[in-house]
This record gives C-alpha cells, sequence and structure tokens, in this order.
C-alpha cells in the first residue's frame, strides 16, 4: 500500500471514530430542552413552568454550541499535548486527523456532562417541597398555589428555601425564609379537606426550633 493510500485510511478510520459529535449534538440538545421544559433551572414561584421546550431546545443550542465549538477543541489540545499528538507544533495529515478524531471524542463526552449538570439544576430548583407521601405533597402545593396568590415578592422570591415539619397525620407546618434569612413566613396547613386549609402562623420561629403553641 503506497505512502497516500495509508494516509487516507488512517483519515477515515481516525473520523470514524469521531462520528458521533453531531448526532449527540442534536440527541442532547432535544434532552436539554426537554429538561429546562419539565424541571427549570432557575425556580419560579409565578407559574409551573417559565420556558417551553422550543424556549428549552433554543438555550442548549447555545450552550451546546460552546461546549462543541469552543471547549472541546480547547480539552483536545490539552489532551492531545499530554498524548503526545501534534506535539512538535508541525501539521501532518495523520496527526491532524488524531487530533480532530479526539477533539470528535471529547465532545459527546462534554455534552453528556453539559445534559448531567441541566439535569442536577433542575433538581435542585424545584419550587415544590419533595416529599415522599401524598399529605405532604399536598401540603407543598397548597403553600406553593398561596403564594403565587399573595402578591408578596419576598415570598416569591424565596420560596425555594420552603421547609416542612409534620405536626400531625394531615397537619404542616411550612416556613419560608425571608430576606434576611433570619426571619420566616410560617404557614399551618391541613390537608385532611379538599382543597388544603393554609393559614399564617403568627408564630416566626423556624421549623428547627418551632415546639407549637
Amino acid at each position: 500500500m503506497t505512502p497516500p493510500e495509508r494516509f487516507w485510511k488512517n483519515r477515515i478510520r481516525w473520523r470514524l471514530r469521531g462520528a458521533l459529535q453531531w448526532p449527540a449534538f442534536v440527541m442532547f440538545t432535544l434532552l436539554d430542552g426537554f429538561v429546562i421544559d419539565r424541571l427549570p433551572p432557575i425556580a419560579s414561584a409565578t407559574s409551573d413552568s417559565d420556558l417551553s421546550f422550543f424556549a428549552g431546545v433554543l438555550i442548549a443550542t447555545f450552550g451546546n454550541l460552546f461546549l462543541v465549538g469552543a471547549a472541546a477543541p480547547f480539552l483536545a489540545r490539552r489532551l492531545a499535548h499530554r498524548q503526545g499528538v501534534g506535539a512538535s507544533g508541525q501539521p501532518s495529515g495523520l496527526t491532524e486527523a488524531a487530533h480532530d478524531a479526539l477533539r470528535d471524542r471529547v465532545a459527546p463526552a462534554l455534552l453528556a456532562v453539559g445534559f448531567v449538570a441541566t439535569l442536577v439544576a433542575g433538581l435542585a430548583n424545584r419550587p415544590v417541597i419533595v416529599s415522599d407521601t401524598e399529605a405532604t405533597e399536598a401540603a407543598g402545593r397548597a403553600v406553593l398555589e398561596y403564594v403565587r396568590a399573595s402578591g408578596n415578592d419576598e415570598l416569591k422570591r424565596n420560596v425555594e428555601t420552603a421547609n416542612l415539619k409534620r405536626l400531625g397525620d394531615d397537619y404542616f407546618r411550612i416556613c419560608i425564609a425571608r430576606d434576611d434569612r433570619e426571619r420566616f413566613f410560617c404557614f399551618l396547613v391541613e390537608t385532611d379537606r379538599d382543597p388544603p386549609k393554609v393559614d399564617r402562623d403568627p408564630s416566626a420561629e423556624p421549623n428547627s426550633v418551632y415546639r407549637g403553641s
């Protein structure tokens, strides 16, 4: 086999190894859009979701283009330097192909990391108290609806700080920190009725020290 034939054979082999970059880009962009739609990374007390699937895909497209177009080539150069690929600084056919394939393998990995980060951010910013029982979920939803309808901007800003204390089988106390994080809005919620009853607790003690009246 002549040198030019070996060169093109090796180049095609390297390019095929990196052929997943753009399919991965499309797949992770759609997945990111779905997550942003269902679990917005910025919690809001004014609506269940401020971002549509289309808006999520648009945001994810810009973010993933940065990962593919800037972050992946930078990391590929660093890895290539460590592995001795292109260390001489003199471009050659095989070395260039190897570098391209390395970049194309780094890109899907970065896209996967970006997807995980988007998912974690969405889960971390869920505005409703996460609970393993229907009663506590109902209490969390009732307080969230109360906050949305209250017109109180301070409550809305801090709804993600809500924490729950069970006082009985269907009786809960939920507190939301104020801006200074030293004072609290607290609510008593009864979930044995439909809809649950929400009353403002005169006591502003946080649940961590609350002992009841």
